[in-house]
């Protein structure tokens, strides 16, 4: 995956109900004020299991090129997390033009996320 493109996993009922054309903004974002979203799909699968495996449901995998969005992205550490890995927080809304490809999430019968 290029260093230009980050992932952000979104409850696929959620996406599918978002209004075409219109900035994605995740529930998350009232309380965090940003976006969460990682750099590839091996840190991705390890926090998606690690924070939603036990969430029912589907997942769509959003794409998202950096150098479309309108919105500041920061790459900070979880809070209380150290040593961790950075992680890309988008401080807005997700443009449609910067959404390149929409995935959903295979899962396992135990709920583990396979990507």
């Amino acid at each position: 995956m290029s260093g230009d493109l980050i992932l952000h996993m979104a409850p696929a009922d959620r996406w599918a109900a978002w209004p075409a054309n219109t900035p994605y903004v995740p529930e998350e974002y009232a309380v965090d004020g940003f976006v969460h979203c990682t750099r590839g799909e091996a840190l991705m699968t390890r926090v998606a299991n690690a924070l939603y495996r036990e969430t029912p449901g589907d997942f769509v995998l959003l794409v998202i090129a950096v150098e479309r969005l309108t919105a500041p992205v920061r790459w900070e550490r979880p809070i209380g997390a150290d040593p961790a890995p950075l992680f890309p927080h988008v401080y807005g809304p997700i443009d449609p033009e910067a959404i390149i490809e929409v995935r959903r999430i295979e899962r396992d019968a135990d709920g583990t996320f396979l990507l």
